[in-house]
């Protein structure tokens, strides 16, 4: 006990006092634990120090008692005195832990007798163990409260950075789409908005319409949602006349049964199909530009069909032009313009089948609008001939300026283009129709694939199967053209036929008439018989309908038979023999002739039946006669 009272009386004395309270209650400074302290020790050691003070420093402390006490600092100053060598301070703090050792080594022996002093718990008061809790939980939630606004706070900077970048990301994505729209159209800034141009003025184009659409910028997505891959920045605004699909539909329609089948056209019909790679303002504005081409077009046409002077006026009526190019042949150009809306009620009538597409028409017609409208055209240019820049009595007058000048108009040009498509296809079909009825002869034709805008070829050839060899002698060139075809012979003799139908069908029938004939005249001198006579246009017998009949007459090389064949259009082939007189069983008995001499003329003519006869065509037949009426070698 004595022990522990010292110890305490010891440390009240070198406490400090920080706080003395009214009633007197003195309130010391904590005292430093053991680690505090030695580093508080340790930070006045003072390792410069000079080899002189070190030597001093043990002299010194030999000198001194060891148990001499150290003097006593005044309340609150603390002086600090140099320690005589480097070690003092440790030598002192660990004398002082040994003491506080001893006495603790002293306290637990006297406890462990349980003679002089026991150690008994101190009760705890419950409501001061439960009164931290709460303030933990309190200081817990400010500290939750202030993170969450720090957290909040972080949130919205972040959150205002992200929109910021996607507004600068969504200008700059604007910037590329809009260099983008001015490398492929014609942009203009007109105060604080972006217009564009979709007319063909600069082509040379006097269409009155504006055909101006304007640039926007898409604001239209959400920034908080997720930005779709088809997204585009960049939008188009185009007028409402110009919106949807358009197309100018080309109809050639028959009246009357003898025309053969003919069909449609559709000019500038696109199919909304996406390229990849390509913006959806690129496909509008190339489909808003399509249908300011058609209207343009049709207006064109419109005014040229009331200023031509025909005569069978043509009738325009709203978005279509009728015209008459042949009798019972009508002619119908339309507008056709379609929005979103209407586009799913007319899809289905206004498919063609593929029979009735007109391929040839629809690409001489796509040509024609292109190299007359849509090719660009110098404002001025200089006149090609020397004479019309000249003056004097040399130059040209008015009226030959003028006709040199003149030029067909574009509906004028789908006019003829109209009639000669018109013309070709109802020439094949009769020719066609004529090789599918008549087998024999058999007629070929052969068209040519290099043709112009407003002619065409074909080669027609009349043969006889079997004998092409030696039956060349019909080949036909028949040259057609807007409103007639020209048939040049193989000799060069050139007929001119209209575009009826009728003179084309009976004059190819005439030809194959007189093929026949000709054949038998070829095979005649292969198989050396003589040809007594041969005309192409007889004028004995009834009279042909159609052309004139043929015929021929050939002996056989002894002379004792003969072989006359006529053949008609109409009448058809007519085949007749000659036998000599002293083979036929009856002759006629004549008082003129009585010589005998006289029987070895040929006597009357019998009428061979060829639809009897063995072959698989006339010429055929025609050699097996000839060939069973010749003697034997």
């Amino acid at each position: 006990m004595g022990a522990v009272r010292i110890r305490s009386c010891f440390l009240q004395l070198i406490a400090q006092v920080q706080e003395v309270s009214l009633d007197g209650l003195e309130t010391y400074v904590p005292l430093l634990s053991m680690s505090q302290n030695l580093a508080k020790l340790a930070q006045r050691i003072d390792f410069n120090q000079s080899s002189d003070s070190d030597e001093d420093g043990p002299e010194r402390e030999s000198r001194e008692p060891w148990g001499k006490p150290e003097p006593e600092e005044d309340e609150g100053t603390v002086k600090f005195q140099p320690s005589l060598w480097p070690w003092d301070s440790v030598r002192n703090n660990l004398r002082s832990a040994l003491t506080e050792m001893c006495v603790l080594h002293d306290v637990l022996s006297v406890l462990k007798d349980k003679k002089y002093m026991a150690l008994d718990p101190v009760s705890q008061d419950p409501a001061l163990t439960k009164t931290p809790q709460v303030f933990q939980l309190i200081s817990k939630k400010k500290s939750l409260a202030t993170a969450a606004q720090l957290l909040l706070k972080g949130a919205e900077k972040l959150t205002k950075s992200l929109a910021e970048n996607q507004e600068q990301r969504r200008q700059r994505d604007f910037n590329s789409e809009l260099l983008r729209l001015r490398s492929q159209w014609k942009l203009r800034k007109v105060g604080h908005k972006i217009l564009g141009d979709l007319s063909y003025r600069s082509a040379g184009s006097l269409f009155p319409h504006h055909g101006t659409f304007e640039v926007i910028k898409n604001t239209d997505i959400d920034l908080d949602k997720k930005v779709p891959d088809d997204y585009c920045p960049l939008n188009v605004q185009i007028p409402s006349d110009l919106e949807g699909s358009a197309y100018i539909k080309v109809s050639i329609q028959k009246q009357s049964a003898d025309i053969g089948d003919l069909g449609t056209v559709s000019l500038f019909r696109r199919q909304p199909k996406a390229k990849p790679g390509s913006q959806m303002w690129h496909l509008k504005l190339e489909a808003a530009q399509n249908v300011l081409l058609c209207k343009e077009i049709f207006a064109q046409l419109s005014r040229e069909a009331v200023q031509i002077k025909s005569q069978i006026p043509h009738i325009v009526v709203k978005n279509q032009i009728i015209s008459q190019p042949f009798p019972g042949l009508q002619l119908s150009i339309s507008l056709c313009h379609s929005t979103g809306e209407k586009k799913s009620q007319r899809a289905s009538p206004d498919k063609s089948k593929p029979d009735d597409h007109l391929y040839v028409l629809e690409h001489n017609l796509h040509q024609l609008i292109r190299e007359v409208h849509t090719m660009p055209h110098p404002a001025s240019s200089p006149f090609g001939h020397k004479r019309l820049r000249l003056a004097g009595p040399m130059a040209y007058d008015k009226a030959e300026i003028s006709s040199l000048q003149q030029s067909e108009g574009l509906l004028e040009k789908i006019i003829k283009q109209a009639k000669h498509i018109f013309l070709r296809s109802r020439t094949a079909r009769t020719i066609d129709s004529l090789a599918s009825r008549i087998e024999d002869p058999q007629i070929q034709a052969h068209w040519s694939n290099i043709n112009s805008v407003y002619e065409s070829s074909v080669k027609v050839l009349i043969t006889s199967q079997g004998y092409e060899q030696i039956c060349k002698s019909i080949q036909l060139q028949l040259n057609i053209g807007v409103e007639q075809i020209r048939v040049v012979h193989r000799d060069g003799r050139v007929i001119t036929l209209s575009h009826q139908e009728q003179e084309l069908q009976d004059f190819l029938l005439s030809q194959m008439s007189q093929h026949q004939v000709h054949a038998v005249q070829q095979l005649a001198k292969v198989m050396g018989w003589h040809v007594l006579s041969f005309s192409n246009h007889v004028g004995l017998g009834p009279i042909e309908s159609i052309g004139n009949a043929s015929a021929i007459t050939v002996a056989s090389p002894s002379g004792e038979h003969a072989i006359s064949v006529r053949n008609g259009p109409e009448s058809g082939c007519k085949v007749l023999v000659q036998f000599p007189r002293n083979q036929a069983k009856e002759l006629p008995k004549s008082d003129a002739v009585q010589d005998a001499r006289w029987t070895h003329l040929r006597g009357p003519y019998r009428e061979v039946h060829c639809g009897r006869m063995e072959g698989r065509n006339f010429v055929y037949k025609m050699e097996l006669l000839m060939a069973a009426l010749s003697p034997c070698p």
